[in-house]
């Protein structure tokens, strides 16, 4: 036996007589005792098993408290991962001058679109030029081309990006290809779509 082993092994058995004297001394029943010992080992296992995974405890926890919060989703280093919602879709919390929207990823919207009411909210600039006509999947809608200064879903920003005003959409806004192609790659992965800028 080396030294650090016989230097564990003495350790290990002194906390043993240690704890085993406390029990002893308190003059439990066995049953009892052996319950409280087991409890202990339980604490101390489920202790060492987060400190084990402590990598994959946090990640959890970042995804858990963005779902709690309603941020714009889970990121690791620059890159963003959004779940999916209960509904199916993919939908995020972002700014636009700003100012928090909620949108839904669409891959079908040519180009990023808001309500009306989040227009006025986010103060982007309307255009005066002739309307947009849109096919939704509610139908034809009309837009209006507008500008904002910047365009943020967590870390990722982009500077004057292009959108459209509608009051064809509801409340919905619509985080569309003209965000999506703007960024390195993005993919869903899963019940994520991951989105890298």
């Amino acid at each position: 036996m080396s030294g650090d082993t016989t230097a564990q092994l003495i350790w290990g058995v002194g906390a043993l007589a240690l704890v085993g004297s406390s029990l002893a001394a308190r003059r439990l029943p066995l049953a009892q005792s052996l319950k409280m010992a087991l409890a202990w080992v339980a604490i101390f296992a489920g202790v060492f098993v987060l400190f084990l995974f402590r990598g994959e405890a946090g990640s959890v926890w970042r995804r858990a408290t963005a779902e709690f919060r309603g941020d714009a989703g889970v990121v690791e280093g620059r890159t963003l991962g959004v779940a999916r919602s209960d509904d199916g879709h993919f939908r995020v919390r972002g700014t636009v001058n700003g100012v928090a929207v909620d949108f839904l990823i669409d891959s079908g919207a040519t180009v990023t679109t808001l309500s009306a009411e989040a227009a006025a909210a986010t103060h982007v600039e309307i255009g005066g030029g002739f309307p947009v006509a849109l096919e939704t999947a509610n139908g034809m809608a009309t837009a209006r081309r507008a500008s904002a200064r910047a365009l943020a879903i967590g870390p990722i920003v982009q500077h004057d990006p292009p959108l459209l005003v509608s009051d064809g959409l509801g409340e919905t806004n619509l985080l569309g290809m003209s965000f999506l192609k703007g960024l390195k790659r993005w993919r869903v992965e899963g019940d994520s779509l991951v989105l890298e800028p």
